[in-house]
This record gives structure tokens, sequence and C-alpha cells, in this order.
């Protein structure tokens, strides 16, 4: 309670400096928030010595919608003396992070809607699967800083942390800990407790909504292994049409919606974010998402959104999937855009009834009989890889019609080391030890073999055996026939 009565109190002693500022003013421009007429006498302080040591931060903030509205330096960067992070910089406290907290004296809703998104919780990747690889099987601890003096992974730092977002560190000078700071990372924590960072898509000091609304502003983090949806959207026809058509886009729009303000191409904001005739513009990306592929098995997003606790906890996929349909029918009639989720919804079932569910009820049996160490056992990169980086591939492949990454890039390399891989890895360290002296181990090894003769039998993986069904074979044999005919010369 002591802290939310302090939180309530640094709100209201940054309104009240900014509503004095305003009130020395002559007018305000109608219709704005904290909009005056002129830039306060602060800012201009601020400016007239930036001009001169980083003109460069000057002119991109001239170019903002920041600098027609009189929002000068000192409206963003002012600080409590209270404030963990405050600075004393010429006689005045500020701070160097403007955090979504600071935003939102201006832009309530947009920072309101993008604390309930799972933008904003996307560091709490800290204590996951994922930055284990990058503090511990990549990493040591040889790169020490005052805020970890016991060292830190610089592999994580430069990595994980970068997208993701740190947990920003404020050293006693009040200057801020190295391996922490500079980040962007969108779910960075930031010390005034809020988490998030708007400026990993509105790039500071300009701020500009034609760069948000890039795709490859997204592709800053949404690209690689195990999440290449920029590389996708570049393959769809989505992205050849945006990027044959780029300069009928209208990017800097303000109002920007689709069917209305362009109709080339779709972006990631046209589909995730922006506006349609029928929609407002949202900043939790994930309102418009039917299923969630990040974990092995797809589920739907209340259900991770229960799990953070977020709001999208009653918001049921069905509603969600709508507002995407809505945004899909400015381009597409009713007959194609339930077609395409009828097949988007056919491959998530593959892939989790396929492979999903089977590899991780193999896994589960197989643990005990491994080494208790992450990462220590080759079969742990093994199955980490076939749902972490060509599962995801597959489900993202689908979801944004790019074929190659589905097939080739996705299910072909899922099958190839399901069976290639895992299945001949698990059998190995069944016969490890069915022979153990330990009778615990002896009898969990028959217990996953028995699994693994069970998966190998169901209708799904029986060719593999030698067992596909007689009228099933004749079918595709049949099928293969008429083919050769069909293209024979």
């Amino acid at each position: 309670m002591q802290g939310n009565e302090t939180d309530r109190r640094l709100v209201v002693a940054r309104v009240a400096v900014l509503v004095a500022a305003l009130l020395v003013l002559p007018s305000l421009e109608a219709g704005a928030a904290f909009s005056p007429m002129e830039l306060t006498a602060k800012s201009r302080v601020c400016i007239d010595c930036h001009e001169k040591e980083t003109p460069a931060i000057i002119q991109m903030w001239g170019a903002s919608k920041h600098y027609r509205g009189n929002v000068g330096c000192y409206e963003c960067h002012q600080a409590e003396a209270t404030d963990k992070d405050v600075l004393r910089h010429y006689d005045e406290d500020i701070s160097v992070i403007v955090s979504p907290r600071d935003c939102a004296d201006c832009h309530e809703k947009e920072v309101a809607e993008f604390e309930s998104s799972h933008h904003a919780k996307a560091a709490r990747i800290l204590g996951s699967l994922d930055n284990r690889l990058a503090e511990v099987v990549e990493g040591n601890r040889a790169f020490v800083t005052p805020g970890f003096p016991d060292g830190n992974s610089a592999a994580a730092v430069n990595g994980c942390w970068q997208c993701h977002g740190s947990e920003v560190k404020v050293l006693p000078t009040g200057k801020l800990d190295p391996a922490t700071w500079p980040n962007t990372g969108i779910g960075r924590i930031n010390p005034d407790g809020s988490e998030g960072s708007c400026t990993a898509c509105h790039s500071r000091h300009s701020f500009s909504v034609e760069q948000a609304r890039n795709p490859e502003n997204c592709g800053k983090c949404h690209m690689g292994p195990d999440h290449p949806q920029i590389e996708i959207y570049k393959e769809s026809k989505h992205g050849i049409a945006y990027y044959a058509n780029k300069d009928k886009m209208n990017l800097d729009n303000p109002k920007w919606v689709v069917g209305e303000d362009y109709n080339a191409a779709p972006t990631c904001a046209t589909c995730h974010m922006s506006a349609t005739p029928d929609q407002d513009v949202t900043h939790d990306v994930g309102m418009r998402i039917s299923w969630n592929n990040r974990p092995i098995v797809s589920i739907r997003p209340e259900v991770s959104d229960a799990k953070l606790g977020l709001p999208g906890k009653d918001v049921s996929w069905q509603t969600r999937r709508a507002n995407m349909i809505d945004v899909c029918g400015n381009c597409h009639n009713e007959e194609y855009v339930n077609n395409f989720y009828l097949q988007y919804d056919g491959l998530i079932e593959l892939y989790n009834n396929k492979f999903a569910k089977p590899g991780k009820a193999l896994m589960a049996l197989a643990k005990p009989l491994l080494s208790p160490v992450v990462f220590a056992n080759k079969l742990d990169f093994t199955w980490f890889e076939l749902w972490h980086h060509e599962g995801r591939r597959a489900r993202h492949g689908a979801a944004m019609m790019g074929p190659d990454y589905t097939h080739w890039h996705g299910t072909y390399e899922v099958a190839r080391n399901f069976y290639t891989e895992l299945i001949p890895e698990l059998r190995e360290l069944v016969e490890r030890h069915l022979h153990s002296n330990d009778k615990k181990m002896a009898e969990q090894a028959k217990k996953l073999s028995k699994k693994i003769d069970s998966v190998l039998a169901s209708d799904d993986h029986k060719w593999f055996i030698g067992k596909m069904d007689p009228s099933e074979a004749a079918r595709r044999k049949a099928q293969q026939e008429e083919f050769k005919a069909r293209y024979k010369k």
C-alpha cells in the first residue's frame, strides 16, 4: 500500500509540474493534451545546450509531433527527487529513461493497452529455459559491472535482453549499470517499476509512426530460427505486395485506416495493431491472435494471458479471431478468409497431435533416465530445436501464409528430426538403461520403450515401421500413377 501511495504522489506531482508549466502560457491548442502554444523555458534551456552537444537528437526531435506540439526535453525527462533513477543535471532533476509510466501522462490509453499485452511482459524470459542457454550454456560470468560484481553473461546482455528487455539497475551515483543500459527491449523493467519500452517501436527522438508501421521495425526481434516472422512476411504475398507498392502505402498518414487511406498491402501493424473502419488502433498485439504458438503445444491466447495474470484472460480466442477477420475483410471476401483459417487450424492440429503431444509425453518418460543437468544431454537440444525452432517455424509460417517456412523450414524439419534424431536417441536411451542394475531405471526404460512402440504404432506414425494400412498404401500408389500419367511426355 505504501508503494502504491508513493506512485500516486509521483504521478500527481508530475502532472502538477506539467500543469504549472502550461498555466504560464497564453492558451492551449484545442483538443491537445499537454500541448502548450510554445516551448517551456526549461525545455528551451535543454535545447540550447543539446543543439551543440547532440545536434542529431535535436534534429530528430524537430521532425517529431512532439516538436509540433511544443512538448520538449524537460516534459519527458523531468524526474522527482525521490525517483530511483533521478540524476542531477545542470540544477535540474532528470531521468535518462523515459518509461511507459512517463509516456502515460499524455498517452494513457496506449500505455494501458500495452501494459496488458505480452510485449510488456517480455523481460520475464530472464528466468526461462531460453535465457539459461545464453547465461550458462553459451555464456559465463566474465562480464563484471558495478551492478553485477559477481559477473554476468555477455551473451545474455547483448542478445536476449536487447529484445526482451533488461531489468535496469541504478547505481549509487545515479548512473545506469552498463549491463542493463543501453536497452530498448520491449519488456524492459524500469527503475520506476513499470514494464516495457515505448521506444522499442517508436524510436527516439523522432517517435515516427511511419517507422513503427514498417515491417522491418518488428523484424528487429521477430526474426531468426525460432520466430522468423519478418522472413515469412517477405516470402508471403502480403510482403511481396508491400515491397512492390511501398510508395503507395501512405505510411505517414495520421489516421491510416486500411481500405480508406491505403489498400496496396498490409504490414505487421495493419493486421495486429492499426485501425480499420470498424476497429480502433490497439497496442495490445494479442487482441487479434487466436493461437499462441510459443509453447510446445499451441494453446489459445486467453490461456496464456491467464498464466501471466493479464486482463486478456477474459477475451476469448473467438473474439480475437473476429477482430482479425475484420482486418482481413477489407481486402478479402468471407469465403477466402474462412478457408484460410481452416487451413491454418488444420496445420496447428497436425503439429500438435502428430509431433508435439507425443514428443512431450516421450520426453517426460525419458527425463528420469537423463542427466538432471538441463542441456547436458544431446536429447535436450534435439527436442528443444524440434519444437522451439522447427515447430514454431511451421506454425508461424501457416499463420502468415509463408509456404516455404511452413513446409521446408517447418514440418519437413520437424518430421526429419522426429524420426531420424529424437526416436533413435530415445531408443538408445532405453537400451542403455534396460538392463541396469538399478531396478527403477530399468523399469523406467521399459515404460519409455512401451511408449515409443505405442507412438510408432499409431495411425500417424506406423508408416515408419512398415505398417501403413494396405488400403492407404493402395490409395497413395494410385495417386502416384495418376500423377505420372498426367505429366508424362
